[in-house]
């Protein structure tokens, strides 16, 4: 009886050990068949010579890399992906702040402006990329308005020229880049209206009181108490600033000259143009090795705002 008793309540607690595993067995295989299992392809791959599907693999062992670390077009890639982070993460993390405070009033009509501003987030980025591709044309609306004040008489190449602003950033990636920038701003505002939402009354209350007004109320109190929504911010447009590519595919195709050209494109065009799928691989492990550091970073911030919070 004693035996059985101990055997039957093994039984239960393997049981209920068991139990969630169960429940996630069937989002497990789908991850597997469908994320760890091309992934652990893919990293195969990246060490073997294969170029058509169905051809044999043949192990090369580390010639991608090489090939890779002396590619031109590789790092000028990587040049445009940092230009790119370094120019779109900034503006992310301020600009839907200052609009999250403004939207954050209660005044009439306010919901009307958080439409307006979430509205972007929602539309196609193959919708918003052609129509910004028609307003960068020639002889598209900007060009004209810009013409009509008698500033640019002959318009800007805002796609067409590889020549750099102030000889930092090509004019193709910083237009590219306005139209991450416009299509983010209201995601990021939704983030941080939830965190300045959190933030009690009765703080800004006792901050007029001890005479902290109008914009001094924000710099004392709302930014150090939005720093976990600020810092989660920075990385999460961080990583979708390293992945981008439907803005690049759509409006410029990576050029001119390779100037728009970032990582993620340049993976594109070597797996499924150049059928280099090898060495295609090779390129997606690099940025999975940049995305994962990314990750890692989010994981720690998310922590010490549930630390924080608690």
């Amino acid at each position: 009886m004693i035996n059985k008793f101990f055997i039957q309540k093994n039984w239960i607690l393997i049981h209920q050990k068991l139990t969630p595993y169960l429940f996630l067995l069937p989002a497990l295989i789908i991850l597997g068949l469908t994320v760890f299992w091309p992934a652990i392809q893919a990293f195969y791959l990246s060490f073997t010579s294969y170029q058509e599907i169905g051809e044999p693999t043949k192990l090369i062992g580390f010639d991608n890399f090489f090939r890779l670390w002396k590619d031109a077009v590789f790092w000028k890639t990587l040049e445009n992906t940092i230009l790119y982070l370094i120019g779109v993460v900034p503006i992310l993390v301020v600009a839907p702040l200052i609009l999250a405070i403004l939207v954050n009033q209660k005044l009439r009509g306010m919901n009307w402006f958080r439409t307006a501003y979430y509205t972007p987030v929602v539309i196609s980025m193959i919708v918003a990329g052609i129509a910004w591709k028609w307003l960068y044309a020639e002889n598209g609306l900007l060009n004209q308005f810009l013409k009509n004040l008698g500033i640019f008489p002959e318009g800007i190449p805002w796609l067409s020229s590889p020549e750099k602003i102030l000889g930092i950033v090509p004019i193709p990636l910083a237009s590219v880049m306005a139209v991450t920038i416009w299509k983010g701003l209201g995601y990021y505002m939704v983030i941080y209206l939830a965190g300045l939402q959190s933030i009690p009354p009765d703080v800004y209350e006792a901050a007029v009181i001890d005479g902290s007004d109008g914009i001094r109320k924000h710099l004392d109190i709302t930014i150090p108490l939005m720093q976990p929504y600020l810092a989660l911010v920075a990385v999460i447009s961080a990583i979708s600033a390293t992945k981008v590519f439907e803005e690049v595919y759509i409006m410029t195709g990576g050029g001119p000259l390779n100037s728009s050209k970032t990582i993620v494109y340049y993976l594109y065009e070597q797996a499924f143009i150049n059928l280099e799928l090898s060495y295609g691989c090779t390129i997606g492990l690099v940025l999975f090795l940049i995305i994962l550091g990314l990750s890692v970073l989010r994981l720690v911030i998310n922590q010490q705002r549930d630390n924080n919070l608690s």
